[in-house]
């Protein structure tokens, strides 16, 4: 097979699975449920950030770094370029799926390309390994669900792929090669966090074997490893360091305290193992899963005979899937797609397995059975289909249909020229939750956001203060808390809000759109509050909790944030005729950290410590922005400076010794274990006192 055979070859197995995906998804009219929602709008803000779509401009790296608190930004920078040129409808968005899916193909039919010899097999090799991860009903069904898995899976399999070539003895340690795996490492962990799954175990194995290795070839590569080190530094660096801390309390929710929700099982336990394994009939297909998986043995019983294997590279592939095969599983989350990642490895060792049964019929009967091996794939590949297009017809049955579109039109969303709407949705369902309700109300320039609120009682009184518009539901009100019937039953009884429009539900039932009654009481602003909260900054860890408990449901009121320029400017001004007014610095100092802008945050601090110098906290909340800002040397000598004036004040002594130990000073260890607790109880006490006090 020539070269240009074999690319026509590729680029038609990608051509026909896009065209089958282009049919499903013209096939589907569902609604995006909650997380392809979330993603949606994710992809919607940075196509906006990079003024790409209609309703953006270019704001600055940091306005642009905000938009990605929790997971990196890079899938999300690429699928809001493509929704600039195809659009931001579902099925238009869903076109950087095939995008992805021609990189995964690419990606798999080069790598399958180093595993065989002579090239002429090699092509032939690599091209069944692309045909049966176009064919894998799991990766079918992520090429038609608009969620990271699919990009994950093309970055992880890319930087695999590249870090193999370099690390190869023989024909590895080229510095493009180390360049390459390092932009490719970088790439892969900018998609999605949970890459460094299946990164991290073989990245240990190349820094033990570069560190071990013996002559003039392994110094070079050991220089190679630290420009490549350094370069994925550098690329993770702006996006970690401004959002290191949502990302920590992120990940902690999306793998701990998810797991522990939905009940998932124990990472030692005999089901936790099993749990990826059972899938894997529906997830390739049982035809491929026993020729391949059979196959695979006899290859390994016929390991010593001459075959055109690239063993050093073959190795390197089964090593990566096992290693990435069991930190996977150590992983207390699990869902079905989180093993997409190790499918193109698998995929790949399972079409190895079947092209040994080729060599063993071919050996064994030349001529009379040389059709068995073409039968053999024949009715594979059929079983890989049988069991996706099942698969993809129960998806499309189970499509959410509902009038999303009806009741954001009809609340001012999806209209450019409308005023910013934020509608506090009551109800949590696939067809309607907030997730979709910020999507549909934002295409198209909208400036329509969808908040949930009603997870706890507390939530009434501020939607009845402050909200203008409600979505309320009549029949099932999906995943939501007991707690939001109060809150259904106080928005129609009240007489604050008028019911706007009700919207008959597939399913039965409706949905109802209520407006604040222009008649009824006037709502209470809450930049009117905010002054005031944010002084009470003053009061230590007690003020603290006033101002968060405030701000977490002013949030959900407000999605557009609508309240923080008119106060930032009045605060500014008021400091323009009187720089000691403390009031305005604590609202400045405030809002820069609800901006996640330490910097700024740290100068009023500094500031207010000048103007309230027999207060502690000032100096206290100083230290913390300045860690946060990654300036761990910067916030122990705030902390010590403050401890010099005001004492041994338990939550200052704790802030000294834990960014001391962070700024290097490894020797403050057990100074920092000690003050840790004390630091716990002083919080702990003023919270309790305040309560106390309270009730």
């Amino acid at each position: 097979m020539k070269s240009w055979q074999f690319r026509g070859l590729l680029a038609l197995i990608w051509l026909l699975s896009t065209l089958i995906d282009r049919v499903w998804w013209r096939s589907d009219g569902g609604l995006p449920a909650w997380d392809q929602a979330d993603y949606l709008n994710s992809a919607l803000d940075h196509g906006r950030a990079l003024a790409a779509l209609p309703g953006g401009s270019w704001q600055g790296w940091g306005s642009l770094l905000d938009l990605s608190p929790k997971i990196p930004p890079l899938a999300s920078l690429v699928n809001g370029t493509v929704m600039a040129f195809a659009g931001d409808g579902p099925q238009q968005a869903a076109w950087s799926l095939s995008l992805w899916n021609g990189l995964l193909l690419f990606v798999v039919a080069s790598w399958a390309l180093e595993l065989r010899q002579p090239l002429k097999a090699a092509r032939e090799f690599a091209l069944l390994c692309s045909g049966f991860v176009a064919m894998a009903p799991l990766l079918l069904e992520l090429r038609t669900d608009y969620v990271l898995e699919l990009p994950l899976t093309a970055m992880v399999a890319l930087a695999l792929w590249r870090l193999g070539s370099w690390w190869h003895p023989v024909h590895g340690g080229r510095w493009r090669q180390a360049l390459w795996a390092a932009l490719s490492i970088a790439a892969a962990l900018l998609v999605k966090q949970s890459a460094l799954l299946i990164l991290i175990p073989v990245l240990l194995l190349v820094v033990v074997s570069v560190s071990l290795g013996r002559g003039s070839r392994f110094v070079a590569r050991r220089w190679q490893f630290v420009m490549g080190l350094s370069l994925v530094i550098a690329a993770l660096l702006p996006w970690l360091r401004h959002n290191w801390i949502t990302t920590l309390g992120g990940t902690n929710r999306a793998v701990l305290e998810s797991a522990a929700l939905e009940g998932d099982p124990g990472v030692l336990s005999l089901e936790g193992w099993l749990w990826y394994v059972r899938l894997l009939p529906d997830q390739i297909g049982w035809g491929l899963l026993l020729l391949g998986g059979s196959g695979v043995i006899l290859w390994s019983w016929q390991r010593h005979t001459r075959n055109g294997d690239e063993g050093l590279a073959w190795r390197w592939l089964i090593l990566s899937l096992m290693a990435g095969w069991i930190f996977t599983h150590l992983s207390p989350n699990k869902d079905d797609r989180y093993i997409a990642p190790l499918l193109p490895m698998l995929l790949i060792l399972l079409t190895r397995g079947v092209w040994q049964w080729g060599l063993w019929v071919k050996q064994r009967w030349p001529a009379p059975f040389s059709w068995l091996p073409g039968l053999a794939l024949l009715l594979g590949g059929c079983n890989m289909v049988w069991t996706g297009w099942s698969m993809q017809t129960m998806r499309l049955s189970q499509g959410h249909q509902g009038p999303l579109d009806a009741i954001v039109r009809r609340a001012g969303g999806a209209d450019p020229r409308s005023q910013p709407v934020t509608l506090i949705v009551v109800p949590s369902t696939p067809d309607l939750n907030q997730h979709n309700v910020s999507y549909y109300g934002r295409r198209a320039g909208g400036r329509l956001v969808g908040r949930q609120l009603g997870s706890s009682r507390s939530d009434v009184k501020p939607v009845l203060e402050q909200a203008q518009w409600v979505l309320l539901a009549e029949g099932g009100q999906g995943s939501v808390r007991g707690s939001a019937e109060k809150l259904d039953l106080a928005v129609r009884t009240s007489g604050v809000f008028e019911q706007v429009e009700t919207f008959p539900r597939p399913q039965g039932g409706t949905y109802s759109l209520w407006r604040r009654d222009a008649g009824s009481v006037d709502p209470v602003f809450f930049q009117e509050r905010f002054p005031a909260l944010a002084a009470g900054l003053s009061q230590g860890p007690a003020g603290l909790d006033a101002v968060f408990s405030s701000i977490a449901v002013e949030h959900m009121l407000d999605g557009h944030f609508l309240y923080r320029d008119p106060l930032k400017k009045e605060a500014l001004s008021r400091l323009a005729t009187n720089p000691s007014d403390k009031e305005a610095r604590w609202t400045l100092a405030l809002l820069a950290v609800l901006a996640n802008r330490p910097t700024e945050a740290a100068e009023q601090f500094a500031a207010l410590e000048a103007l309230l110098p027999d207060n502690p906290w000032p100096s206290a909340y100083r230290s913390v922005v300045t860690l946060a800002g990654w300036n761990p040397w910067g916030a122990s000598f705030v902390a010590a400076a403050a401890r010099q004036k005001h004492g041994n004040q338990p939550v200052l002594v704790g802030l000294d010794a834990i960014s001391a130990v962070l700024g290097g000073a490894l020797w403050r260890l057990p100074e920092a274990v000690q003050s840790l607790p004390a630091a716990v109880r002083a919080v702990e006490n003023s919270l309790n006192s305040q309560e106390n006090t309270s009730n």
